[in-house]
């Protein structure tokens, strides 16, 4: 069996698995979108796949440990697994480090490496029906007893804060994706009444 069979195999079945405990938004099918995504970034951006790898799969590990630094504790979780020196040298296993701790999608300063604008822009994965219905899933599961309205306003709120012009939300790579996508969130952000009846039809189907 080769090094890369191994390391992959490792992926699948051991560290994949954890992402079962998080919520909704961050469940192993996240996961696998952020790695497909980041290992077409690397090989159009000329970077080592089996790095970007990793870094994916490690990249919101963190929330076991709490959401707010989740991308600090994630770097911590990649630096202390023990299989992976088998793989990689100390040189890049601390650039991996500083690619997860850089993916956060509130940081204000740019990532660090090329690894940390792709894990970055792979986590964006702009879709704004997906990025919508995570964003009811997490209400939901903060505050379940609120009724439609609540839910609509604090997701209204989060959609200008992040993703509306001006929004903290920021593309590193600005793929043609992701490009894409913030183009149709932002005209869904400008119709309030189109946005309304999404979260609407979303949060029927979540309640």
């Amino acid at each position: 069996m080769t090094n890369e069979m191994t390391l992959h195999e490792y992926i699948e079945n051991e560290i994949l698995p954890r992402y079962a405990d998080f919520d909704k938004g961050h469940q192993r099918d996240h996961a696998e979108s952020v790695i497909q995504e980041s290992l077409v970034l690397a090989q159009e951006h000329g970077a080592d796949q089996e790095m970007a790898y990793v870094i994916a799969a490690f990249h919101d590990l963190g929330l076991e440990k709490g959401r707010e630094l989740h991308h600090i504790y994630s770097g911590e979780i990649l630096m202390a697994d023990p299989i992976l020196p088998h793989f990689f040298s100390k040189e890049q296993l601390m650039l991996m480090r500083d690619a997860v701790e850089d993916h956060r999608a509130s940081s204000k300063n740019a990532p660090r490496s090329i690894y940390g604008a792709i894990v970055a822009e792979a986590d964006r994965h702009i879709d704004p029906e997906t990025i919508l219905r995570r964003t009811m899933q997490f209400g939901l599961k903060q505050n379940p007893e609120a009724d439609f309205e609540w839910h609509f306003n604090r997701a209204y709120q989060h959609m200008l804060e992040k993703y509306a012009e001006g929004g903290y939300m920021r593309l590193w790579l600005n793929s043609k994706r992701n490009v894409e996508g913030l183009n149709a969130l932002r005209a869904i952000i400008h119709d309030k009444e189109v946005l309304r009846e999404i979260c609407k039809r979303l949060f029927e189907a979540m309640s």
